[in-house]
């Protein structure tokens, strides 16, 4: 049977951009190993043009950040009526903000910490909340623009009020949570392993950690209790669930675990376009289920669609 023109959407104009391309790269290259015909895409503002004179049967959404997996490009090819992978335009939309995303998750008993959303410009010299804590902007992956604030620093990061900020006037600032970093992949209604991110040689799994050769190691499955393991399955599955999700997500969490081992665990939010880098860790997670990177991207194939 003829396999499907898949064109894989990748690049963007995003801070994501980078690693948008290794993304689409690796995907693309996998989806030919797999029989498809494939286009690949370097998305620009003429994006709905392009697609309406190639006319592929699906589109595989690798876009990251802004424009990519906030529900804009979702919605163009809603327009179009291409189907596509990943989540629809409200799931996109709402996951893709931080606060929004937590409220919902929350109604859902999904244990979120502690947040607020402020302009940058309002934190002036005075903590907005009692240190230690993390500041991060409301809609941007990839760590971009996240900062950690320290038990003993006398003021917030000077950075907030800089020029060269990039990202964005509204930041949340959300209670710092100790412990381990933990994520699980869920795809389409089947919730996929825990797996356990150590960075190396970094403060936290930040920019070089995650796409960096090397900058983190990926533990799965986690070395966590069984019931821990289970309670973070159910809880990424009922975030995808909450959110409406569709397609691939992961779902990302802290686990302090430093004075017993129920601990306190804390979702921190889910992403829906999940990154398929080389270094990627859905893709590992995946592999640990015996799903191999082709064969989870042709079932990402199969199960785009309009409408989502």
């Amino acid at each position: 049977m003829k396999k499907k023109h898949v064109a894989v959407l990748m690049g963007g104009f995003s801070s994501e951009r980078p690693v948008s391309l290794s993304s689409g790269a690796a995907c693309a290259d996998a989806l030919e190993a797999e029989g498809y015909r494939v286009t690949r895409v370097d998305v620009d503002r003429d994006i709905g043009r392009v697609l309406g004179e190639l006319k592929p049967d699906v589109a595989f959404n690798a876009l990251h950040g802004p424009y990519g997996e906030d529900g804009t490009i979702q919605g163009v090819l809603e327009f179009l009526g291409i189907p596509y992978t990943h989540s629809g335009v409200l799931a996109s939309a709402l996951a893709m903000d931080k606060e929004r995303a937590k409220t919902v998750a929350r109604a859902a008993g999904v244990p979120v910490a502690p947040s607020l959303v402020v302009n940058r410009f309002d934190i002036g010299a005075q903590h907005p909340m009692p240190p230690p804590y993390v500041v991060k902007p409301v809609a941007e992956g990839s760590s971009f623009g996240v900062v950690i604030v320290r038990e003993d620093q006398s003021h917030p990061p000077q950075i907030l009020g800089s020029s060269e900020w990039r990202y964005g006037e509204r930041v949340m600032v959300e209670r710092y949570v100790h412990g381990r970093e933990l994520t699980c992949a869920v795809m389409g209604e089947r919730v996929l392993g825990v797996c356990e991110i150590v960075p190396v040689g970094h403060a936290f799994y930040d920019y070089d950690s995650k796409y960096v050769p090397g900058g983190s190691k990926h533990e799965c499955p986690a070395k966590i209790s069984p019931n821990i393991y289970q309670k973070i399955q159910t809880l990424s599955l009922a975030a995808h669930k909450a959110l409406g999700c569709r397609g691939v997500s992961r779902s990302d969490f802290r686990y302090d675990d430093r004075f017993s081992q129920e601990g306190e665990l804390v979702w921190l939010e889910l992403n829906t376009q999940p990154g398929m880098t080389p270094t990627s860790l859905v893709p590992d997670i995946a592999a640990e289920a015996g799903i191999g990177f082709g064969e989870l991207l042709s079932w990402m194939v199969e199960d785009a669609s309009c409408s989502r």
